[in-house]
């Protein structure tokens, strides 16, 4: 399935259907009256977040969502039919904002939690409603109030308490799939992971907490490069952050040895260029590979270095599960006392602007019921006979 984390698309609510006018004309009863009844509401745009949906791929070619318009009233007082809501479902972890000006609308981050992006209109009162002692014979109605349109971009953000980042082939997947019930890809060349993998662990006393796999860092990333920002953004959710490192054979005539020490700058000032309060985030270094003699030698300078700065350091190794219980116990603590990050603080997604459709162009060729009115009466009027 192909992953799609962030959608472009306008919103249209239904309009309300216009009130009737009528007069009851029946035999044996005498001066009948008015008799027009009341339109039908306009349908709603509703966004529901639903744990079983993990893409936003369904709507990457949707421009436009719209619900239906109320139905007219009917004489002899009959009150028109409301038109059906629509309901689009989208992942938990999805923010709602204005693609117009930015502006946050909604985080659904909980299991069956609804927004009203867009309200249908009320529909118009039936000339009975308007009956009175003064006027006893009304010859208008009203017309149905339009519904409410708005173009909207959504953007999946996972939710993780913890995510793992680091740059490529340092073991992120492999530790994620023996610590958690997530099963990634596992190769020995550079941008295995190419979405985000989530997996739950479990933690002592029956606790457990969410972590993620975050691919695609490297230098340069807050630009776009090598998988860039467009799962930097999926950090943001995270509570805290484990920074995987590891050391390389440092071979003579072999360019590819990597210093951990410089890798670790490197992602930090990643992470600060995207986003300064991301780079602020609690976060623990983990120097994976231990079962190898090079990797051993340096841990020590490492964890000097490390814990010098205040971070929380903990060598391991995913082939031979030393050491991975210590890291659990300093991941589930850290997760547990630290709180959900402000979504405040997230990132926007730009808008695509040809996505957004202009919500004063007619989207068909029937005029809208208050499209065919006055605006001075904002009343419809019976034809004289």
């Amino acid at each position: 399935m192909r992953f799609v984390d962030a959608v472009t698309l306008t919103c249209f609510a239904g309009h309300g259907g216009p009130g009737a006018v009528a007069f009851r004309r029946e035999k044996y009863v005498d001066k009948g009256g008015p008799s027009g009844g009341n339109g039908g509401r306009g349908g709603d745009v509703i966004l529901l977040a639903d744990r079983n949906v993990g893409t936003l791929l369904d709507l990457r070619y949707r421009h436009e969502v719209k619900a239906e318009d109320g139905r007219p009233g009917q004489p002899r007082l009959m009150d028109g039919k409301d038109a059906e809501d629509i309901t689009v479902r989208v992942p938990v972890g999805t923010l709602v904002r204005d693609a117009r000006d930015g502006e946050l609308l909604a985080d659904l981050a909980e299991d069956g939690e609804r927004f009203v992006v867009a309200q249908g209109g009320r529909g118009g009162l039936g000339n009975a409603r308007f009956r009175s002692s003064v006027r006893q014979v009304p010859r208008f109605a009203q017309p149905g109030e339009p519904g409410t349109h708005r173009p909207i971009t959504l953007e999946l953000k996972l939710l993780a308490d913890l995510g793992i980042i680091g740059f490529p082939s340092v073991g992120k997947s492999t530790l994620i799939s023996v610590i958690s019930n997530a099963r990634p890809k596992i190769a020995d060349y550079p941008f295995t992971t190419l979405t985000p993998n989530l997996g739950l662990v479990r933690w002592r006393d029956e606790r457990s907490f969410v972590v993620a796999d975050i691919p695609g860092l490297i230098e340069g990333a807050h630009r776009g490069e090598g998988l860039g920002f467009q799962f930097l953004r999926h950090v943001e959710r995270c509570r805290a952050l484990l920074h995987v490192i590891e050391v390389t054979p440092q071979m003579e005539g072999v360019p590819d040895g990597r210093e951990p020490l410089a890798d670790h700058d490197a992602i930090q000032r990643e992470l600060q260029l995207f986003s300064p309060s991301l780079a602020e985030r609690p976060q623990i270094v983990g120097l994976g590979k231990m079962d190898l003699p090079f990797v051993r030698e340096r841990e020590p300078e490492l964890r000097a270095h490390f814990e010098g700065l205040g971070l929380t350091f903990v060598a391991f190794s995913a082939a031979t599960r030393d050491g991975l219980q210590p890291l659990l116990d300093a991941i589930g603590t850290l997760v547990q006392n630290t709180p959900p990050p402000d979504v405040a603080h997230f990132t926007a997604v730009e808008a695509d602007p040809r996505r957004i459709i202009d919500p004063d162009d007619d989207l068909d060729d029937d005029p809208h019921p208050d499209d065919l009115v006055d605006d001075e009466t904002s009343v419809y009027v019976r034809d004289e006979d």
